[in-house]
């Protein structure tokens, strides 16, 4: 497996102009952290309420296409690993406490 230098993937994100908007120099959509800040808030608003990912997206006011509510999902992974978040049902998470 080959590996793919940072300056040859943001040349392709400049070049592309499908891909453009998501080139930053964080490699991260300027939004992504208002997002991961957005569903934290949503947690520590509602520690006990346990959340589906399409529940949360309607609570914030996020897009409920498909496509977001999966990138959702990846994030409550994520958040769910880290520890921050429980599972207490099949795609429900809920603030550790």
């Amino acid at each position: 497996m080959s590996t793919v230098s940072r300056s040859a993937v943001c040349w392709w994100l400049r070049h592309n102009t499908r891909a453009r908007p998501f080139c930053s120099d964080r490699w991260r959509l300027p939004e992504t952290n208002t997002a991961y800040q957005a569903i934290v808030n949503a947690f520590n608003q509602h520690p006990d309420q346990p959340f589906r990912a399409r529940e949360l997206h309607e609570l914030l006011d996020l897009p409920t296409d498909e496509t977001s509510v999966n990138v959702t999902r990846t994030r409550l992974g994520r958040f769910l690993r880290q520890g921050f978040l429980t599972q207490p049902g099949r795609g429900r998470y809920q603030k550790r406490t």
